[in-house]
């Protein structure tokens, strides 16, 4: 989904609880990311893997100049025959440590083998986020957690797409100061969706 999509997205989204949320969580992503510069480590479930989401963040990783957004993908069934990318495993969840985030998402509540994996992490000092249902032990122990129940207006791939747009957003100034397209693009959609002011 391009910068013009999301903007139109967005435009639909306005005057829903939405646009706030994916931001807020977006923000505590990067913000976590950006300072304590561990490194991000996206997982999914055996069933869902978030493919998807670990694209759009390497790019816009680079598109903002914010390497720290570009994601290690941890899965499940990973082989070492598999190309260095994609050939993360579990294990690396329990070498998690302080400074690293676990950003977790899953449509449904994720099994014992994770949750385990998640605690340890946690234990450890990773910050951990989570995407998802919103609801059982993975939200209890998320540091931040966007819930994305079944039977709202968005699916989880739909949130995917607003959260990482809104990841790499103004996280650094471009060269001469001058805001990427994309930015100027959001801000101008924001801009045309809001709400008109008050009479005074």
């Amino acid at each position: 989904m391009d910068a013009v999509r999301v903007a139109l997205l967005r435009e639909v989204l306005a005057g829903t609880e939405w646009l706030g949320a994916t931001r807020r969580f977006a923000g505590v992503l990067r913000g976590s990311v950006v300072s304590h510069g561990g490194g991000l480590l996206l997982v999914g479930t055996p069933e869902y893997e978030p493919w998807h989401l670990a694209a759009h963040l390497v790019d816009e990783a680079a598109w903002s100049g914010t390497p720290e957004l570009a994601p290690t993908l941890v899965r499940h069934d990973a082989r070492p025959t598999d190309p260095a990318h994609l050939s993360v495993g579990p294990g690396r969840l329990a070498a998690a440590r302080r400074g690293e985030t676990l950003l977790v998402v899953s449509p449904d509540r994720p099994g014992a083998p994770l949750l385990e994996h998640v605690h340890d992490a946690r234990r450890a000092g990773a910050t951990v986020l989570s995407l998802g249902p919103g609801e059982g032990e993975l939200a209890a122990m998320a540091h931040e957690s966007l819930a994305v129940p079944e039977g709202t207006d968005l699916d989880l791939d739909t949130v995917q797409h607003l959260v990482s747009a809104a990841a790499g957003e103004n996280a650094v100034p471009t060269p001469r100061g001058r805001r990427r397209f994309r930015d100027r693009l959001s801000r101008l959609a924001d801009q045309l969706t809001a709400p008109p002011p008050a009479r005074w």
